[in-house]
């Protein structure tokens, strides 16, 4: 893959990175990577190893667990990162946990404290599958 679809690439996961909560599709993604959206799909997927949807919900469910963890709650965390249905979001959010955003946020999280949060951003990232 070259430096210039790569550098396309980045600006459109940095709209999705800063704008997760937003109404995003890919044809919008797409646009700001300046490639038509099934081109983006397949060159996106091949750069990084996961569809762009999986990696909007991601970062989506990435927030989330760090909203939870700061006490909000589920509703609202769940309206904070984009999701207008509580139940569809928690239903992905149990999908890619492996818990419920209830359960999640009920537990302890004092080991995620002290760790700095460059490495705790890596560890706590949900896998995809």
């Amino acid at each position: 893959m070259d430096l210039a679809t790569l550098a396309h690439l980045r600006r459109a996961r940095d709209l999705m990175d800063r704008h997760f909560a937003d109404p995003l599709d890919v044809p919008a993604m797409a646009g700001r990577a300046l490639m038509s959206p099934a081109h983006f799909s397949r060159e996106f997927k091949r750069a990084y190893d996961e569809t762009p949807y999986s990696y909007l919900l991601t970062r989506r469910i990435e927030r989330a667990m760090v909203l939870l963890r700061a006490g909000v709650s589920v509703t609202d965390a769940a309206m904070a990162v984009g999701w207008s249905s509580l139940g569809s979001f928690s239903s992905r959010f149990t999908e890619i946990v492996g818990e419920s955003p209830s359960a999640y946020a009920a537990r302890e999280h004092l080991a995620t404290e002290e760790i700095p949060a460059c490495i705790a951003k890596i560890l706590m990232r949900p896998p995809r599958f």
